[in-house]
């Protein structure tokens, strides 16, 4: 009994492994690459898959997501003769897991050697400026060609970046040097700039006040001239309307006198005609008093011309005023 029970439990040991042999389960995904007798059968996808145990072996399983390897930095000569260090990052995808598993050995390895001497010929036919300028340019270059050259692979190069552009020691502090000098210019040029605005729109400022003011003056001016004027119309036509007799014409007139007198520029008086009258009956008022001798007879008015009387009395003209 014993050995029959001992062949059994090696049967239920085989069925289980066959079994474990035969169902292959694949994750999403991913892939799988079967080979017969080391002679490639086909490829699993993800899922449940069914295989012939202990006939049919599984070679390789392949990610087929998105991929991302970052490369050392590799030493690359410009144009100029000038050593820089270059850091590359490269996104790729397995599109074809056979062609990945038998067109090439090792297809990191293989894509990483491609990008340093794929960058080494773009690089060598560019200055350090253009270099550090032009990322974008050598990303396209070494795109282009990775995704030429890994076709046949079964991989898809879907963007490469320099990660990092690292020039010799002197050359980090002569353009240290070079970048402080530019930000020092501009900061001057900015500050007289300012300076010139400053001064440009005090100046506006201060012209625009004088405007101003001269305006304010010549407006005032005017106010005062035609408050003068209508004071001056109120006033006469209070005489006129309340009838004023000579006396209080003359005594009016001998009060502004001296006020019309005031200043050196004072060569001519306007002496209204109804002022000789009253100052007439002023006179014969205030008995021998007479100090505008000779004024009578006035009738018409005009400039003041100095004429002389039979007792040399000095006489003046004036116009009348309405």
């Amino acid at each position: 009994m014993q050995p029959i029970i001992i062949v059994l439990i090696i049967l239920v040991v085989l069925v289980f492994i066959a079994l474990i042999k035969t169902i292959q389960v694949i994750p999403q995904a991913s892939a799988a690459i079967v080979e017969r007798f080391g002679r490639y059968t086909r490829t699993l996808n993800a899922g449940l898959n069914i295989v012939v145990p202990f006939i049919d072996s599984i070679r390789n399983r392949i990610d087929l997501r998105e991929q991302v390897v970052p490369f050392p930095p590799q030493p690359v000569i410009t144009q100029d003769n000038l050593v820089v260090n270059i850091d590359t990052v490269i996104y790729y995808q397995v599109t074809d897991a056979r062609a990945a598993t038998y067109e090439v050995a090792s297809y990191i390895q293989a894509i990483e050697q491609l990008t340093v001497t794929t960058l080494r010929n773009i690089i060598g036919g560019m200055d350090l400026e253009r270099t550090l300028t032009s990322r974008e340019e050598i990303n396209a270059a070494l795109r282009g060609v990775l995704d030429e050259a890994t076709g046949k692979w079964g991989i898809r190069v879907n963007r490469v970046e320099l990660k990092a552009i690292e020039p010799p020691t002197s050359i980090q502090d002569s353009m240290e040097k070079q970048m402080r000098a530019d930000r020092d210019k501009r900061a001057a040029i900015l500050t007289a700039e300012g300076i010139r605005q400053s001064q440009i729109l005090t100046a506006e400022g201060e012209k625009q006040s004088a405007i101003l003011r001269a305006e304010g003056e010549a407006k005032a001016a005017a106010l005062r001239a035609e408050g003068e004027a209508q004071a001056i119309r109120t006033v006469f036509e209070s005489i006129h309307a309340g009838d004023a007799d000579q006396k209080l014409l003359a005594y009016q007139y001998l009060q502004m006198l001296p006020k019309i007198a005031e200043g050196d520029a004072n060569k001519l008086w306007i002496v209204p005609s109804e002022i000789g009258d009253a100052l007439k009956g002023l006179s014969g008022a205030m008995g021998n008093f007479n100090p505008m001798a000779g004024m009578g007879g006035m009738g018409g008015g005009g400039s003041v011309p100095k004429q002389t009387g039979g007792n040399g009395t000095e006489r003046r003209e004036q116009p009348p005023i309405d």
